[in-house]
């Protein structure tokens, strides 16, 4: 059974960097499947921007081919495909000169239409457009500006680019956008913790020994050669992606799921979080960076091969996390995330404590914890490992096995991607699955003192082979403490 389809009210959808590879890849592709999907109400616009000069014909054929490469040809049906394509129309506009600001005023009119500009642009350019639409008076009471991750590169900078575009949006106009919410199995953990009477009692330190949280990736560089390597994994995705995962694992109920109720409990996660200061930091993360090695069944090279520098950016890390509340207190998150490594894999894995004393003797074998692993990506689903009796004579013999709940296998019809979902919600003024300004900087808090400490201590990647699951160093971060990183399949 698939959910009932609400359109929404007739919207400006502005996308800056409307040619680029977000748009193309994501954006684009997001908004014909919501056209498909008849969400749209009439006379919705789409508008890209950017500083190419390109006609509207011209957009359109760039928009047409974007949904022809990254839509499944099954999904194209020419009939809404023609009919998004109508939809769109292109004004050049430069951020810094301001060149084009007033025809882009020009195109959108009076109308007293939601607008969306959604910022697919680098950072240095947040303030410059937001401080423009509202020197040309493009911003009115239903704007909403969309900002992509990174929000800085540190608190400081955080704090000053939050400044910029809060001189021209109020904080409830402002979505800052972080994909990772908008999956479904996310989404789907709050519903599993706060929707079954079965978890939420058990869902403390009582009864968890430990959480891990793993965003592994197959890729290299790939295009983002500039960006990454003034960034690192940390920057890139610990301080965002994994913490806001962290954040809805960890937190309390909220009173509602109102935007600013999951929001306050979100942050209570955030400012509760140990500081892992200079002394903490070797014990308690690890730097790795790849070296040449086999992805995708094919030779790779290694990361300052494919930089064509030397570079100490690590492209992994892994850390031992550990909230200093009364739900969690000695229950240690361990968090890792790296490119170039063995599976391309998203989940969270919440092992519970092992049972006191086993009355089934050595011949019924190991009794392994119960584990609850939450997979985001790729195949998403729920699986709930659990110890039975393996079938026959001859005693008991005990196996685990998983209660295994793929989405695929358990609805009918095609899941919306991430920006779909979230690109909606801007529209609905939804801020539920975007982060508030205190939670992006209560991060960076955390985050800091992690960064100084590695400059400070001066503590080198050590590298790892490309194909592998990271250096072995990560391995002994968790063993340890007796404990053993989840091998996804």
């Amino acid at each position: 059974m698939t959910s009932q389809i609400i359109p929404v009210d007739p919207f400006d959808f502005i996308i800056f960097g409307g040619t680029g590879d977000l748009a193309e890849r994501k954006l684009l592709p997001a908004l014909y499947y919501r056209q498909c999907d008849h969400q749209f109400s009439e006379p919705t616009r789409i508008i890209g921007a950017s500083r190419s000069k390109m006609t509207d014909k011209e957009f359109q054929a760039f928009a047409e081919k974007a949904i022809r490469e990254h839509v499944k040809q099954d999904d194209i049906q020419p009939a809404e495909l023609k009919k998004f394509i109508a939809r769109l129309s292109y004004v050049a506009v430069d951020a810094i000169s301001g060149e084009g600001f007033e025809k882009l005023k020009k195109v959108i009119g009076e109308s007293e239409a939601i607008r969306a500009f959604y910022l697919a642009v680098a950072p240095n350019l947040f303030g410059e457009i937001s401080h423009k639409l509202k020197a040309h008076k493009l911003v009115s009471k239903n704007s909403r500006i969309v900002v992509e991750k990174p929000i800085g590169r540190d608190l400081a900078s955080a704090k000053a680019l939050n400044d910029l575009i809060g001189e021209d949006f109020k904080e409830s106009q402002i979505f800052r956008i972080d994909h990772y919410l908008g999956k479904e199995t996310v989404q789907n953990l709050m519903a599993l913790r706060f929707a079954n009477a079965l978890y939420e009692p058990l869902w403390n330190s009582a009864h968890i020994d430990h959480v891990q949280i793993t965003v592994a990736e197959t890729v290299g560089l790939e295009d983002r050669v500039t960006y990454y390597d003034t960034a690192g994994a940390l920057r890139d995705m610990v301080q965002n992606h994994i913490l806001q995962l962290l954040c809805l694992v960890a937190m309390e109920a909220p009173s509602s799921m109102d935007a600013n109720a999951v929001r306050d409990e979100k942050l209570k996660v955030l400012r509760s979080l140990k500081r892992i200061n200079g002394a903490e930091a070797p014990k308690q993360t690890v730097r790795g960076q790849y070296k040449a090695g086999a992805s995708a069944g094919g030779p790779v090279k290694g990361y300052v091969d494919e930089l064509g520098a030397p570079s100490n950016t690590e492209t992994f890390v892994a850390l031992k996390a550990e909230i200093a509340n009364w739900r969690w207190a000695g229950v240690p998150f361990y968090l890792r995330t790296g490119k170039r490594l063995a599976t391309r894999v998203s989940e969270i894995v919440i092992e519970f404590k092992k049972i006191p004393h086993s009355i089934f003797g050595e011949l019924a074998g190991n009794i392994y914890s119960n584990q609850l692993v939450i997979r985001l990506q790729p195949d998403e689903g729920v699986k709930q490992f659990i110890m039975i009796k393996d079938p026959g004579p001859g005693g008991i013999r005990l196996r685990q096995i998983p209660l295994d709940m793929t989405f695929a296998q358990s609805f009918s019809g095609r899941a919306p991607d991430a920006y779909e979902r979230l690109i909606m919600d801007v529209v609905r003024g939804h801020q539920t699955l975007f982060m508030r300004r205190d939670e992006v900087e209560a991060a960076w808090t955390w985050a800091d003192p992690i960064l100084n400490a590695w400059r400070e201590n001066r503590q080198e990647v050590q590298n790892y082979t490309a194909g592998t699951w990271g250096p072995s160093a990560s391995i002994a971060l968790i063993e340890r403490d007796g404990r053993t990183w989840h091998e996804s399949e």
